[in-house]
């Protein structure tokens, strides 16, 4: 008996790293709507162009079976067999050729059905495409830890792009990092960081989250160092209800301890001159010391 290799598969985490699995059994064809809505639109438009001439050349060559069952088309030729068949699977039908034999009437009565079927499901396709909510987040490309009020707190910050009002939304922040329990096993596990202003309202323009670094944060007594030896990230998610959509929107950004900047805080971006307020967001991502 011949063992079958194990499937390996590589999977990007949200987490921004790459985990191989491994003895997985996936289908090619099992979450098709799936793998059509997450891959990029350049691959979507590519895959759809693939699968319309593979179709039209299999259709193509169906009708080269019969004799002679196109009229006007070349006798022989599997170039006019071909546009034959985009005409039909498109349902547009110029009526140059038409079918003229019954083999030939059948095929075209398979290929239209099959032609309906697909563009209705390319349409709706694109469709969820189009209407998947997105939010526009901006998000500072950089988290800092500064003295706040007396205390050292890390700091995010981000702006609606959009400028509309995303009512009720709520941030969450969790690190991730290598643990171990106490019988020596290392795992890599999240922790919840309580979020100062983690509700808004109506957030419109800019918003700034703060986490607290006291004695009951997980990042009391850490160093820049600590989060480098502990591989530690920082995942933020906002979730809120976009008005212009009337739907929930989600967003995520991800930081490495790298993306971290100690002893620092961001720069004022906002400035009133005249009673007028400007945002300058040339400088939304600058940190400078405390």
């Amino acid at each position: 008996m011949i063992s079958k290799k194990p499937r390996r598969q590589l999977v990007r985490l949200t987490t921004g790293r790459s985990v191989v699995t491994v003895g997985q059994q996936r289908r090619p064809w099992s979450d098709f709507s799936h793998r059509a809505m997450v891959v990029s639109w350049p691959r979507f438009i590519a895959g759809v162009a693939l699968i319309i001439f593979a179709l039209n050349i299999l259709f193509a060559g169906i009708y080269a079976l019969g004799t002679n069952p196109i009229a006007n088309s070349r006798p022989g030729s599997l170039r006019d067999l071909f546009y034959f068949s985009v005409e039909t699977l498109s349902t547009v039908g110029y009526g140059d050729m038409h079918p003229q034999t019954d083999y030939a009437h059948i095929v075209a009565t398979i290929e239209s059905f099959t032609g309906i079927f697909f563009i209705a499901l390319m349409t709706g396709l694109i469709f969820a495409r189009f209407s998947r909510p997105r939010a526009r987040i901006l998000f500072s490309e950089i988290a800092t830890i500064a003295r706040r009020d007396g205390v050292p707190a890390l700091t995010i910050r981000m702006a609606n792009e959009r400028h509309n009002y995303i009512t009720d939304a709520h941030a969450s922040l969790w690190l991730l990092s290598r643990n171990k329990t106490s019988e020596g096993r290392s795992f890599r596990g999240f922790v919840p960081l309580t979020l100062l202003r983690a509700e808004n309202p109506a957030f419109a323009l800019s918003w700034a989250l703060f986490h607290v670094i006291d004695a009951t944060s997980p990042l009391f007594g850490k160093s820049a160092q600590d989060l480098a030896d502990d591989d530690a990230q920082l995942i933020l998610s906002v979730t809120g209800h976009d008005e212009t959509s009337a739907q929930t929107v989600h967003a995520r950004k991800l930081y490495s301890h790298d993306d971290v900047r100690w002893g620092e805080h961001f720069v004022d971006i906002l400035s009133v001159e005249d009673d007028m307020a400007t945002l300058d967001f040339n400088r939304f991502h600058d940190s400078e010391p405390e």
